[in-house]
Formats: C-alpha cells, sequence, structure tokens
C-alpha cells in the first residue's frame, strides 16, 4: 500500500473492499419487507396479475385489434403477456412515452411482464387502459 490515495480511472473507482456500512442496513431494511413471502404468494400474485391485465384488454381494447399469444392455463405461463398486434413496434414506441414500458417481438409482438414483487393492480389498469387509448 502506498501512503497516498489514487483513484483508479473509469468505473473500477467504485469497488471496495468493505461495503459501506449505511447501504448495508439500507439493503437489510429493504430485504425485511418480504422475510415471511412465500413463493407461493409470489406466484398467486403473478397469476392474479396477468389474469387482471388480460381481462382489462378484453373490456378496453378495441376488439380485434390485438391477440392473445399467452395461454390463459395458468400452468402454461409466466408472470408475462404477449399480444399479437399488427403495428406493435409502433404501438411499443407510442406506450413507452406514455410510461407503459414493455417490448416488441418482430415482427408482431407486444409483451408485457409483470413482476409481482412490485407491480400492483392499479399499474396494470393502467397499462390495459393506455394500451386501449394508444389502440383506439
Amino acid at each position: 500500500m502506498r501512503p497516498s490515495y489514487e483513484p483508479a480511472a473509469g468505473a473500477v473507482r467504485g469497488r471496495v473492499g468493505t461495503p459501506d456500512i449505511l447501504s448495508m442496513l439500507a439493503l437489510e431494511a429493504a430485504l425485511e419487507v418480504w422475510d415471511g413471502v412465500t413463493v407461493e404468494a409470489v406466484r398467486a400474485k403473478s397469476l392474479a396479475l396477468t389474469d387482471f391485465f388480460l381481462e382489462c384488454v378484453g373490456a378496453y381494447v378495441p376488439e380485434g385489434r390485438v391477440s392473445r399469444v399467452t395461454p390463459l392455463a395458468h400452468g402454461e405461463r409466466g408472470s408475462q403477456v404477449a399480444l399479437r398486434c399488427a403495428d406493435a413496434g409502433d404501438v411499443m414506441a407510442r406506450l413507452i412515452e406514455r410510461g407503459v414500458v414493455g417490448d416488441f417481438r418482430h415482427p408482431d409482438v407486444l409483451r408485457f411482464g409483470f413482476t409481482p414483487l412490485y407491480v400492483g393492480f392499479a399499474e396494470v389498469e393502467r397499462a390495459a387502459r393506455v394500451l386501449a387509448e394508444v389502440l383506439a
């Protein structure tokens, strides 16, 4: 070790040997929120969110504008919904401009992910409503 400190160049400068105590305390508190939350509970909320999104899309989106790619059966899907849409790339760009962030897969698929640990039903409803507005 040298007597004077010389910081490294670039991102390497951020590496430290000892984690910052205040940061670790904040992390510990954030993780404690999830103590006692089971994988089964997370899965149940995931399915409830995706069911609700599909229900809202069915109620809000103009008939024939999208078709569902994601299976309805709970055992056949994860925590995302895929919809087929003729102008999916443009639609996703317009959704992102309005704060609804999903992704687009060529040639015509919109994908929406629902992370059950921090996405709520109000956000899911808003995503479906904004999708309907963009598609109207």
